[in-house]
């Protein structure tokens, strides 16, 4: 059986979708094709397994960074904080080499290059199991080997905008 075609055009389906709001991550590698260093801002990032534990991200398939990360064995997705927002504007445009300019970065526990930022709210360590061709994205799915976490407000992404409404809640350190 095949879909129905869309009754709504792609700017309402893009509103429609900013209804739900999103964290904000940063994925960084280093290119298996010339070593230099990759990072890019990504909200289209979510668990998809406990067992074994597997989180995924979507990437366009007009990103010139496509072909490191489909070919690199891992990458580190960092869940950013609220006070993070710098960041995720850095990462979000300009070239690829331009993002890393006087920027701390450090090695995971598994030698995967990732930011030196104490603040972000948790980060993983992915080996790079599988993706997928979706539309006019594609879907990376991590087999996580290493993660972190910490107690930071995290950034917000919602309705085409950062979200940095600070929450009335108090963080558990459960």
């Amino acid at each position: 059986m095949t879909a129905r075609p869309a009754d709504f055009d792609s700017a309402f389906f893009r509103s429609a979708l900013g209804r739900f709001a999103t964290g904000v991550t940063i994925v960084t590698c280093e290119s298996p094709l010339d070593a230099q260093p990759m990072g890019l801002t990504i909200s289209s990032f979510n668990s998809v397994s406990l067992h074994p534990p597997l989180v995924l991200w979507t990437l366009t398939k007009a990103a010139s960074s496509l072909p490191h990360f489909q070919k690199v064995e891992r990458y580190v997705v960092h869940v950013l904080a609220a006070s993070q927002l710098h960041l995720a504007k850095r990462f979000a445009r300009g070239t690829q080499p331009a993002r890393f300019d006087n920027m701390a970065v450090t090695r995971t526990p598994g030698g995967t290059l990732m930011l030196d930022e104490p603040d972000c709210s948790a980060w993983f360590e992915c080996h790079n199991q599988t993706w997928h061709d979706a539309g006019d994205h594609i879907i990376f799915i991590g087999q996580v080997e290493h993660c972190e976490r910490r107690f930071n407000q995290p950034l917000v992404y919602h309705a085409g905008d950062f979200d940095l409404t600070p929450s009335t809640e108090p963080l558990s350190n459960t």
